[in-house]
Parts: structure tokens; sequence; C-alpha cells
């Protein structure tokens, strides 16, 4: 493929298929390094496990086919899954450990489904099938099986290969993020940036009465919404970023719908063990009325006090900043209907999919995540946030840094697995499981944890060079509608398009 692309005459390409053209090939160049390296298929048995089952649950998140269409793919491919497990067996020799424990916590969230979250979602359609039911007894037995085998035969052969290396670690940036930084540049950059943050922290944690920013922060649990309102409270607030949004002209806001709903039953059982976020990308040309925000259920048959805890720990703030901003509102979700309604490049309307544990491509990183921190920035700036939760942002920016040190240091091999896991705990005050959780995944994907940080600030940078450049004639909503119909490209490339001020006309 790579091949027949550098054969592809460039002299008739418009300028969104030079930039898809140049994007294919550092997607190509990435993958043919993702082949022969031990990161994948070769020495991950969690890249298995989640792509075994995902397959099957991404075809009930959402209703882009009638029921029946979508349960006979998902039969097939649980008719596929004891070949591709086979496959692995085959593939890896050795792999890190935890990305075994990964895989088998995946096991788990895979058998939860098959042996009884699938009966539910059948019986939740009105729908018995034989075919299925075989699939999946057929499909359980192969993920025993497979769990039997990380544990008993790869878990003992463990290595240490956590790291990509300095080289691959620049291929990622230059051909995914397509940035001139180095990895030095990132790493100094992000801690330059973490100093000033926590600072901010440090100066202003007695303005809530607090002794320290962790004494600080624990206030955001104080507000919570009521059992009952819990859901409606999420459209509130949802309304009430579109409504200020709109009434500040920061972007033309689609009529994108979304449903924020219970997590279905069928998938409760398994989706603590996967990557099943609440807020899904789905893909691009799905017919779909709303995109559904499937929230972990508050148990109402639960005692009080663990129904309190449940909502101390989806407070005001989570809801807000994460959930509705970052999420299904001016972030994720406005920024791929842009994506898939506006943007020229083909690359930039699907590269941003979410698959089974990452986006479908790389590329798309310093946009998505980056718009959608930008976003929360954003909507503070207009006043839709508290003070606390204005203040909260400097911790989110300590995280966002500390993401794209751990990046840099585990793979160009200044970290182990264990120091980035002491390093969230100890920098940004994250518990002991949510730190190992973050550095196993920033094992796991190089270059994916800094686009937060590099992405977010590429933005911010750009809206400032073209305030400088044009002056009065700038107008934000203007930038940030062009900016979005780029579609979920590297920021950097945006940047570059938009240096034109062709977009001032539009």
């Amino acid at each position: 493929l790579q091949n027949d692309l550098a054969t592809l005459p460039p002299e008739t390409l418009w300028e969104a298929q030079k930039m898809d053209r140049r994007l294919a090939s550092g997607f190509l160049e990435i993958q043919q390094w993702e082949f022969q390296s031990t990161h994948f298929h070769r020495g991950n048995p969690s890249f298995y496990a989640g792509e075994a089952i995902f397959g099957v649950l991404s075809l009930f998140r959402r209703p882009f086919a009638p029921f029946d269409e979508r349960l006979k793919s998902a039969t097939e491919r649980m008719n596929g899954i004891e070949v591709l497990l086979q496959q692995a067996r085959k593939n890896i020799e050795s792999a890190p450990s935890a990305w075994t424990e990964r895989a088998i916590k995946e096991c788990d969230g895979a058998l939860a489904f098959l042996e009884t979250g699938l009966s539910q979602l059948l019986r939740d359609n009105h729908v018995e099938s034989n075919e299925a039911d075989d699939a999946a007894g057929k499909a359980a037995d192969a993920f025993r099986q497979f769990k039997h085998w990380l544990k008993s035969d790869l878990a003992p052969k463990a290595n240490d290969a956590y790291g990509c290396g300095e080289e691959a670690f620049n291929l990622m940036l230059q051909k995914g993020h397509c940035l001139e930084m180095d990895p030095a540049d990132v790493e100094a950059y992000a801690w330059e940036q973490m100093r000033e943050s926590q600072e901010e922290l440090d100066a202003h944690a007695s303005d809530f009465g607090a002794s320290d920013w962790r004494e600080a922060l624990a206030k955001l649990q104080d507000h919570y919404p009521t059992l009952d309102h819990y859901f409606p409270h999420h459209y509130g607030l949802w309304r009430a970023c579109r409504a200020m949004a709109e009434q500040n002209d920061l972007v033309t806001w689609p009529e994108c719908a979304i449903q924020f709903i219970p997590r279905p039953q069928w998938a409760r059982g398994a989706a603590p063990h996967l990557y099943f976020l609440p807020y899904h990308s789905a893909p691009a040309f799905d017919d779909i009325p709303a995109v559904d925000c499937m929230l972990a259920p508050i148990d109402w048959s639960a005692p009080a006090a663990e129904r309190m805890r449940m909502l101390k720990a989806s407070n005001n703030s989570v809801i807000k900043l994460n959930h509705v901003v970052h999420h299904a509102a001016l972030g994720h979700h406005v920024q791929n209907w842009y994506a898939y309604n506006r943007a020229a490049s083909r690359i930039g309307q699907i590269a941003a999919v979410d698959v089974a544990s990452r986006l479908a491509l790389f590329c798309a990183g310093t946009m998505a995540e980056g718009w959608a921190t930008y976003s929360v920035k954003l909507m503070d700036e207009v006043g839709f946030l508290t003070a606390l939760e204005s203040y909260s942002l400097h911790h989110a920016r300590v995280r966002a840094c500390a993401r794209a040190i751990v990046d840099v240091g585990i793979h160009t091999g200044k970290l182990t697995l264990e120091q980035a896991q002491d390093f969230y705990s100890e920098r940004v005050g994250m518990s002991a499981g949510s730190s190992r959780a973050e550095a196993v995944k920033n094992t796991m994907f190089p270059g994916a944890a800094m686009m937060y940080l590099i992405g977010s600030d590429a933005i911010v940078g750009l809206r400032e060079e073209m305030k400088s450049q044009h002056g009065d004639r700038f107008n934000l909503k203007k930038f940030h509608d062009a900016f979005l119909s780029h579609g979920s490209v590297p920021a950097s490339l945006i940047a570059e398009s938009m240096r034109t001020g062709r977009w001032l006309l539009e």
C-alpha cells in the first residue's frame, strides 16, 4: 500500500487530499512499525482479547441497523473468536505482565457478556436465537481456554518490554501527530507547564478554606445531584452548555442529539472489565437518531452509604466537566459532528472513531482529545464553571502534563511502569488503582498520552496567533467553526491550513 501510494501523481490533488495523502503515508509507516513490534499482535495478548469482545459489543451500542441484522453479524463474529485467540497463542511468546493481567481482565468481561449479558440482551429485544446462543457458548469456551493459557503459559514468561524506544516514539510524533518537537522537547514543555499549574494549585487552595490543593479539590464531592435528579441533571447541564456557547458566539452548534441513559443491563457485568466508556465516538456514517451516553447507574437498592458514595463519585463537577462538556457536548460530540459532516478530508471524517481500545487512527489524537480538553477551558472562559471547578482545571492540567511526561519517560527508557505509577500517585494524587490503569495504558499506546496537553495547547496557540495576525477581523466563532471543519486530523496540520486566512471569508 505504501509503494502504491508513492506512485500516485500529486499534481491533481486539492488541499484536503494532499493532507490525506500525507496522513495515509504516516499511518502506513506507523502500521509497519506496529506489525514488527511486540506492542501489538506479536506481543500483547490484550490486543486480541479486547478486539475479540469489542467486535461483538460494538454492534449493540447503537441502533445503526435492525437488531436481527446486528445479531447475525455478532453471531458470525462470535464464531470467529476461537480462531482469533488461537492466533494469539501462536504469535505471542512472551509479554509484559501488566498486559497479560489486562488481557485476563478482558476475558472476565467477555465471559460476563457471553454467559449472561447476551441472554439479557436477547430478552430485552424479545428475540430467541439458538444460533447466537451456540456461538456465544463456543466463544465463551475459547475465552476460558485463552484465560487459562494466559495464567499458566504466558504469565510465567513475563518480560519488561514496556517501552517502544526513542526511534519509534519519534515516528509517532513526526508521522502521526505531524510535530517538529522531539521527545525531549515534549518532556521539557510538560515539566514547565506542570510547574506553573502546580504553583497555581498551591497558591489558591486557601481561597477555598483549604490547607492544600487536595483538601480544596475534595470539596467538589460535596456538590452532587439528588438520586432522583441524577439523569435530568445531565440534560440540564447539556442544555445550559449549549445555551452559553451560543450566547457567547463560541461555535455554530449543530443539531446532534444526545441521550443520557443508564448503562444497559446486558452490559453491566462486562463493562467494568473493558474499554467501555459512557460516550463512544460512533462510526462516521451510521444513520442513528441520537448518540447514547451510557452512564454507570446509581443502584437504588444499595445501602444509603453506598448510594451516597456513588453520587459523590459522580458529583456535579464530574458531570459538568467530564460527561457533558468534554464528552457529550462541546467537546467530542460537537467535534465528531463537524468531522462527519463538514470535513473535506476523508481521513478527517473517520480517524477519531473509538475502536477496541483506542482511536481508529493515531493521527486523530491531537484534534480529538486536544479539542475536548480545550472545550472545558473555553467554557470556563465564558463563566460556565464555578470558582472551585475553575480551580480544578489547574489540577486537570497537572494530570495532562503528567501524562505527557510519563509517555515520554516510559517509551524512552527513563521510567519503569512502577515509577510511572508512583509518579501519578505522588504528583497527581491518583488512587493506586487509577495510577496503575493509566500507566499500563500509557505503555500500550506510545505517543497517545501526550495528545491532551499538546493538542489543547496547539489550539490555544493558534487562536492567539490568529488574533494577533488578523486584529479586528478575528472572529472567535468563525475560527472555531473553521478549525472543527477540518475534521479529526493533527492540530499542527490544521494550523498550517488556517494560516492562509481563507477561513475569515467563509
